[in-house]
């Protein structure tokens, strides 16, 4: 089940609720927070993505969503 933080695939953050769901991301991921997919965002999204066997996109989607929601509030 998703959570209110993800609504839809987001390749680029182009509005506010897509920036904020990419810092929850970063947080859970223990990125840099900024609200951008930029190179270490999307890396880290990829490992997560090996790890769980999706495919390596560096996209949050609807598979990755999930994955993130399962390892919260555990981190990366």
């Amino acid at each position: 089940m998703l959570k209110s933080w993800y609504s839809r695939r987001i390749i680029a953050a182009t509005n506010e609720q897509e920036h904020e769901a990419v810092r929850h991301v970063q947080r859970v991921l223990r990125c840099d927070i900024n609200g951008e997919l930029d190179e270490s965002t999307t890396s880290h999204i990829r490992g997560i993505q090996v790890l769980f066997g999706l495919n390596p996109t560096g996209i949050i989607d609807d598979a990755t969503a999930n994955q993130i929601e399962r390892i919260w509030p555990y981190g990366a």
